[in-house]
């Protein structure tokens, strides 16, 4: 069923303007039934996603628990459990960006940007310095200032 969003005085539009149910050309009417359909489907393989990632992280909490010496994390195994879990929230990200896409009128461009903070997040989280050089350094520094000056800006 087709949401309306109203506007103050204004007719209502219809969700998505850019995909819409109805129009003129029958040829373009039916392909965009079938992408609006194709994003329902990428919507259900991420939640088999979130949930293969959630299966995941129970496997490499019990792998690294049971690791000698048992019931010990060391420092680099905290890492590991942090990427797999963060792999799991930014999965739930998209997820969300996949709903809302299909669910408004409105691009969520601020959580598009904030799921690419939170990616960048992980990379800095489980970076290994022992392996990156100076410039990749600089790079996701540049990357990460970027993203957090777009995200503050966008959201005033």
């Amino acid at each position: 069923m087709e949401h309306e969003e109203r506007n103050e005085g204004r007719s209502p539009r219809l969700m998505h303007d850019e995909l819409p149910k109805e129009h003129e050309d029958p040829l373009i009417r039916r392909l965009h039934l079938v992408i609006r359909f194709a994003i329902k489907i990428l919507a259900v393989l991420m939640v088999l996603v979130i949930i293969w990632g959630v299966l995941d992280v129970v496997y490499v909490l019990y792998s690294r628990f049971m690791a000698p010496p048992v019931m010990l994390f060391e420092v680099s195994d905290i890492f590991v459990i942090f990427g797999a879990f963060m792999v799991v929230l930014i999965a739930v990200e998209i997820f969300i960006n996949i709903r809302l896409y299909l669910g408004t009128n409105i691009l969520p461009i601020r959580l598009v940007i904030a799921t690419a903070l939170m990616a960048i997040a992980r990379k800095v989280i489980i970076l290994d310095t022992e392996i990156v050089t100076a410039e990749e350094m600089l790079a996701i520094a540049a990357v990460v200032l970027a993203l957090g000056v777009t995200h503050w800006l966008v959201g005033k």
